[in-house]
Order: structure tokens, then sequence, then C-alpha cells
């Protein structure tokens, strides 16, 4: 799964993209510096993994890690063809979810002047000016299909009675410049069909506030406008300095660390982004841990432990058996796996079981 980040230009999602993947230069200061989009993976940053090294030595921790997309810049007008917006808008379609990065930072005097491409800083109104394309985007896509279905429909094909009825519905809540997550009342059926349709305004969303130096917290008005809009809609908002997040890649662990005490900061704010982002696509982890390594592993959550086992290889979900599990705070008590299983607290769980956030597992299966 992959997480796109998104927003006007020059509001900082270049830099932002590089601080997280550390893919190198800064982007160039004018619109449509990025055309094809990036992509990088980034590493979920775990404290849970040096917790389980504590206990069992390892030769390495290998984190678990997310795809993530660099999409170019969109402007007004991006929904009408303007600024190469629906080639942008497309790959948009492609993520599971939205970082919408909103700049949240005024130009310092006598500094580098960063051009807004709406001349003056405000967040909502960049808000509202990226939904706006999405939906307007999601509305052209729906007037589009709702015909073809209805044509479907009526030679008797029922999946296309059931998506016209969900286009139908869509169509008056788009027009009225409503995101179609906003469109409530569907069944589970009807729910499953718009999640199929590619839309836009239907991904989970996070906004990043890219905040400057004086304000990595996000507590400033900016930001705060951000956060009052994110809490009405249900959404979250992770405070972000890209430039600070820059520096702080570049430095050693020790000034790194010097540098973070100094601006009142318990870790770089991409480490918070990161974890964020993973939980916005509804992922969780769960650990499998040896003298070779102790590994994450991503899976969805609600996954079985079939599933969880197919992450590793397709062959260990085909021939599942069963799963020996037990948790971090297990371990943090007993100290070993053999104390966890002479206590009797190491479970053994079939095909049914749901992962939880965390386990620590040794799948058995058939080869």
């Amino acid at each position: 799964m992959e997480a796109g980040i998104v927003g006007l230009p020059n509001v900082g999602k270049s830099t932002l993209f590089n601080a997280l993947t550390h893919a190198g230069a800064l982007a160039a200061n004018y619109p449509f510096a990025t055309i094809e989009p990036n992509v990088g993976v980034i590493s979920i940053p775990d404290a849970r993994l040096e917790l389980i090294r504590r206990f069992m030595p390892t030769e390495k921790l290998v984190p678990a890690q997310l795809r993530l997309v660099d999409i170019a810049g969109i402007v007004r007008g991006a929904s009408e063809g303007e600024g190469l917006g629906n080639k942008f808008l497309s790959h948009i379609r492609e993520v599971d979810a939205i970082l919408h990065v909103v700049r949240c930072f005024e130009s310092p005097p006598g500094g580098e002047q960063v051009i807004h491409v709406e001349q003056t800083v405000d967040p909502i109104r960049d808000i509202e000016t990226i939904e706006t394309e999405l939906t307007l985007a999601d509305l052209q896509m729906v007037e589009t299909a709702l015909p073809k279905a209805e044509r479907s429909a009526r030679g008797g094909d029922k999946d296309a009675s059931l998506r016209a009825a969900v286009l139908g519905k869509l169509l008056p809540v788009l027009a009225k410049g409503d995101p179609a997550r906003t469109l409530e009342g569907l069944d589970p059926e009807e729910r499953r069909v718009r999640r199929t349709l590619g839309l836009l305004t239907v991904k989970r969303v996070l906004y990043v506030a890219n905040v400057d130096e004086t304000d990595v917290l996000g507590t400033g008005p900016l930001a705060m406008r951000v956060r009052e809009r994110a809490a009405a809609e249900g959404m979250e908002v992770v405070p972000v300095c890209a430039k600070i997040e820059s520096e702080l890649g570049e430095l050693s662990d020790a000034d790194r660390q010097e540098m973070l005490e100094s601006l009142g900061m318990k870790e770089p704010a991409l480490a918070a982004l990161a974890r964020a982002a993973y939980h916005l696509l509804g992922l969780q982890s769960y650990y499998t841990a040896g003298p070779k390594e102790i590994r994450a592993w991503t899976i969805p959550v609600g996954a079985t432990a079939p599933q969880a086992a197919g992450v590793i290889h397709t062959d260990f979900e085909k021939g599942f058996i069963r799963v020996e599990v037990y948790s971090i705070a297990d371990l943090e008590q007993f100290k070993s796996e053999k104390s966890i299983r002479d206590a009797g607290r190491l479970r053994t769980e079939g095909k049914a079981y749901v992962m939880r956030d965390g386990d620590v597992c040794h799948f058995l299966f058939n080869s």
C-alpha cells in the first residue's frame, strides 16, 4: 500500500518527500518542479524493535516500510486540465491514502522568498482549493460513468444496477461540492462499490502542516487553523518543519539529538508523520524474531493469522497449520521466549485468529 503527498506548488511537498526518503537534492522553487511522481520507501520508526532486541540478541533490525509517492503540485483549475492537472490527478487515483501538505509559514523577512502560487499564505484557502479540484474531478468521473452503468443495468446486469445506484447517490453530493466520503446511509455492499470506483475524495487524508522554525510544535495561528479544520472533518494533523527535518537528516546521531533538545522536540517530526501515515492506511505490525534478524511485518488491521503468514511467503499461507504467538508485554515480563513458554503464556492459535498489533509470532506450516 502507498500514500501520496499532495498540495499546491511550493508548499514543501518535495522537501518533505526528500527528508522522509533521503532522496537527495531539493526541488526547484517554481510550480510544476515535479512532473512525474517520485516514489520512495520509508521505514516506520518503531521502538518495539529495540525493546525486543533487549531480550533477544540479533544481528539486525528490519522495520516496517511504506511506499510514498510525491505527486506534482495541483493548482486551481487542475480538474479542467490546468497545469497538466488531469495527469497529476490520475496519479492520486493510484494511491491508497493522501498526505495533504499545507503551507503554514510566511517567507522570513530578508530571507529566501518562497513564492506562493496564490501570492498570499492562507492554509484554509489552500485546503479548499485542493479539495475542490479533487471533488470536481470525481464529479466528472461520476457524470461519465453513470449513463454507462444505467445502460448496462437496463440490460439486466445486476452489478451495473448496484453501481448505477451508488453513482446516482454520489452525483448530488459531488455536485454540491462535498467530497464523496461525506455520503452517508450506504449499506455495506454499496460502500464496497464506492471503494471500487477510484474516487479521489473517498481516500483517507492526513494533513501535514508545514510550519517554520519558530513553530515546530504547530501551535501558531496558521497551524491552529488547520487543526481546527481537521477536527471539524474528523481528520488528523501532524506539524512538520520540512526545513528542519532536512537538516536533521544530515546530522550525526549525537548532533541530531542535541538539535532536537534545543528545539524542545523528543524525536524528528518525520517519525510521527511516518507512523501516522502507516495507521492512516489501516496498517499494523507483527514481529518475527531470531538470532539473524528481528523484523516488523506489515498487515492490514483485521488480518487473520494465515494472511499474516502469507506476507512472509505465499507458501506459508497455503500450508498454514498454526501460529505460536506472544506479546511484547510478555517478553518484558518474562525476559525470554523460554520463560514465556514455561509460564504457559505462549499461545497457540489457528486459522481464525485475528492478528493483534505487536504480536510476536512463529508460524508452523506444511511445505
